[in-house]
């Protein structure tokens, strides 16, 4: 520990550079990842606030939600059977307010269920994201798809889905707006509750999710640069420590005639890889954690105390591999030739 910190301390530039790039990418890491979850939970709230459980939807939908169209009979089988169980169904359509303003919404209707507000006919709950649309309790809105009018009974928080703030009705007013008595999915909560239906298929939570396909296509370009950041923090710490380790030869060399064994200086240099992660990691995880603080209005950044440990422990064993790569030079390394070879 010694030694490694007396070497940082004489080579403040070499470690500083090191330190700085780590920040970098370790923070546009944090960033990009926040900024995954929080287009995460802008695209489906709606489904990942839902409790782990299976989505039944048609066969003939071919993992399309708006496409599937569940048989009542199959409905009230399922219904009967799984106590829990609820059908949905959801589709994008629009509001429009007393100013004749139009609002995209998600309209959501579903049997009675505890996982979804109990909406009467002609009333409307919204996600709390359209008051800043001037929109409030009691008010009145319209859909050119409905006959009626729609009274705003209250908001709840957090309920989007495809960008697009959530919108609950009631069964009878949504039947009459699509023109259909069937709906689009059931809902089965708990794990162990994947039985098998004639004529459905069944997703878990994670699988259903990965049917919508502007989530999956998000995500996945998300991602691939987060990790493609944390293959190159790899790829830096193994370059700087080879380039260190070629210049620090002779001084290998002499210590290892001296006596110093392999793992000591296996062990010197872990620690100072740990040391400058650390302290990168710390300032960057500060920084992004403050960062909605900051950020524009409506940004969706949602960097979760949970992402942030995982992270961290990826950049540190990633850091501690590179670092060790680099260093099995050292192993190979000759008292006489190396002495021969370097500069002290």
């Amino acid at each position: 520990m010694n030694i490694a910190w007396k070497e940082i301390k004489k080579n403040k530039g070499r470690f500083l550079i090191l330190g700085s790039i780590v920040f970098l990418v370790s923070l546009l890491t944090f960033m990009i990842s926040g900024l995954a979850n929080g287009l995460s939970q802008d695209n489906a709230a709606l489904i990942k606030d839902l409790p782990d459980g299976q989505f039944y939807m048609t066969k003939e939908a071919n993992e399309t939600y708006n496409l599937s169209s569940i048989d009542n009979h199959t409905q009230d089988q399922i219904l009967k059977n799984q106590q829990d169980a609820t059908a949905l169904s959801i589709q994008m359509g629009l509001l429009t307010n007393r100013e004749n303003n139009q609002l995209s919404v998600a309209f959501v209707t579903s049997t009675p269920s505890p996982l979804f507000p109990k909406v009467n006919k002609g009333e409307i709950i919204l996600d709390r994201s359209l008051k800043e649309n001037g929109i409030k309790v009691g008010d009145t809105l319209l859909n050119n798809q409905f006959s009626g009018t729609f009274t705003v009974k209250g908001f709840v928080d957090q309920n989007k889905f495809s960008h697009a703030p959530v919108a609950y009705i009631g069964i009878e007013d949504y039947k009459e707006m699509y023109r259909t008595d069937k709906m689009q999915l059931i809902f089965v909560p708990g794990e162990d509750s994947d039985q098998s239906y004639a004529g459905l298929q069944f997703f878990s939570k994670n699988e259903f999710l990965n049917t919508i396909a502007s989530y999956k296509a998000e995500q996945m370009s998300l991602s691939m640069i987060v990790w493609f950041l944390v293959v190159i923090s790899g790829m830096l710490f193994a370059i700087f420590f080879y380039m260190m380790n070629v210049q620090k030869l002779g001084l290998y060399g002499i210590l290892k005639a001296i006596g110093v064994k392999t793992s000591t200086l296996f062990k010197m240099m872990w620690t100072q890889m740990l040391l400058i992660t650390v302290i990168s990691l710390g300032i960057s995880i500060v920084l992004s954690q403050s960062f909605h603080m900051i950020a524009p209005k409506g940004m969706p950044f949602h960097l979760t105390f949970e992402t942030t440990v995982q992270l961290s422990i990826v950049f540190l064993v990633i850091g501690f591999l590179g670092a060790t790569l680099s260093g099995l030079q050292i192993k190979k390394v000759e008292p006489l030739q190396a002495i021969q070879q370097g500069e002290m």
